[in-house]
């Protein structure tokens, strides 16, 4: 159906960060790309970055990531009336209360394509009632969804075999990831290295000492835990082994009090609680410790990867496709510290093989996770479900400049 009215897509989510932060750039480039583009999330400053950032318009609508009866049948109703009022032909929800609201919405509002972007499963590490709530907050999203978009296969397995959809309805585009990792900013270049040797300086960090770093929250679901006794173990052999804990882009996410103690006036920690820019500290890694316990598709081991910096983790939903195990980096079961540990030694001990994994994660990053690969084939997607149901479709022309 040819027409000239842009391709309206609207996202939700829960909180202003997710925009900000995972969506980076992307907004843009849907927005030159032909749609006409909108986000709704919670008020802050985050989401008046994004419109101004990316372009786009965006409406506040506050929406507790907690359960909160009263205060999300407000959400609800409030959804439901922005989205009638945007009459969408997309609408995009992620992140677990935005997409049960966001998809019960739009299918109130009969929006033609309703995709629940699935970017993790909250409940793999809940137990008791709030897992059970959680599961069929899962199911009722997926019900109202048209298209259940998974960022990584290992999610769309799992999320599929726990029954919350049928398997015909869950997709990943491509090899996964929401949105890729931009090469050009975390590549190692000459200017990179030489950031990374003024910031070992500045961080006390002796010349030559090898630094093993975790960037993310720095809480009990990401391993925290698992990596200090890891690390522990590590430097009984390698004493001048540094760590270095990056709390990069969630700096409202405090310090576990339990962490927090352990971490408490080691001279081999360094805890840095949130930097706007994290690729100079990538650039002074050797390897990336990343002991998560779930994930949808990690960013920080793609940042690494760009970097040319190997990852050891655990085998977890999500990991097992951002690091290739052998040959980009190193993985173990969930909670096995002392396969950690014993990663963690063999990139100590062997440079050459750490290098050559590293290098080999910069390959992969850049053919099959950057960002115009991971933006192309979502403009793609959504082109090819407007034109299955004859609605507008933008242009077939891919903008140039959209990049941030």
């Amino acid at each position: 159906m040819s027409s000239t009215r842009r391709p309206r897509l609207v996202f939700v989510v829960t909180v202003p960060i997710t925009a900000k932060v995972l969506m980076r750039g992307q907004l843009a480039y849907l927005r030159d790309s032909g749609f006409d583009v909108t986000v709704i999330s919670s008020p802050g400053p985050e989401l008046d970055t994004v419109a101004e950032r990316e372009g786009v318009r965006t409406i506040a609508i506050p929406i507790a990531r907690e359960i909160e009866p009263a205060g999300d049948v407000r959400a609800l109703a409030q959804l439901t009336r922005a989205i009638r009022q945007c009459a969408p032909d997309i609408v995009n929800a992620s992140t677990a209360k935005a997409g049960l609201l966001g998809m019960m919405a739009a299918a109130a509002c009969r929006v033609p394509v309703r995709i629940y972007q699935l970017r993790g499963l909250r409940l793999e590490t809940e137990r008791g009632a709030k897992r059970t709530i959680l599961g069929i907050s899962e199911r009722i999203a997926a019900a109202c969804a048209t298209r259940v978009i998974c960022v990584s296969e290992s999610l769309r397995e799992r999320y599929v075999a726990e029954g919350f959809a049928p398997a015909r309805k869950c997709v990943v585009l491509g090899a996964g990831s929401s949105n890729g990792v931009e090469i050009a900013r975390f590549a190692r270049t000459e200017r990179r290295v030489r950031e990374a040797v003024a910031l070992r300086a500045e961080l006390g960090i002796e010349p030559g000492a090898p630094v093993i770093g975790f960037v993310g929250r720095p809480v009990a679901d990401k391993g925290m835990a698992e990596l200090l006794d890891a690390f522990d173990d590590a430097t009984a052999t390698h004493p001048t082994a540094r760590l270095v804990v990056v709390g990069a882009g969630f700096a409202a996410d405090a310090v576990e009090a339990s962490i927090a103690k352990r971490l408490a006036g080691r001279r081999d920690i360094i805890l840095i609680p949130h930097v706007a820019e994290p690729a100079p500290y990538y650039a002074m890694m050797d390897m990336l410790a990343f002991p998560s316990y779930r994930e949808g598709f990690p960013n920080a081991p793609l940042e690494a990867a760009a970097a040319a910096v190997p990852t050891v983790g655990f085998r977890a939903t999500g990991v097992s496709d951002a690091v290739v195990d052998g040959t980009t980096g190193l993985l173990f079961d969930v909670g096995d510290t002392c396969g950690l540990a014993g990663g963690l030694a063999r990139y100590l001990d062997d440079s050459a093989v750490r290098r050559a994994h590293g290098e080999l994660a910069a390959a992969r990053a850049a053919s099959r996770f950057s960002r115009e690969v991971v933006w192309a084939a979502w403009r793609s997607e959504y082109g090819r479900m407007l034109r299955e149901r004859e609605l507008p479709a933008p242009a077939t022309h891919v903008p140039r400049n959209s990049g941030i």
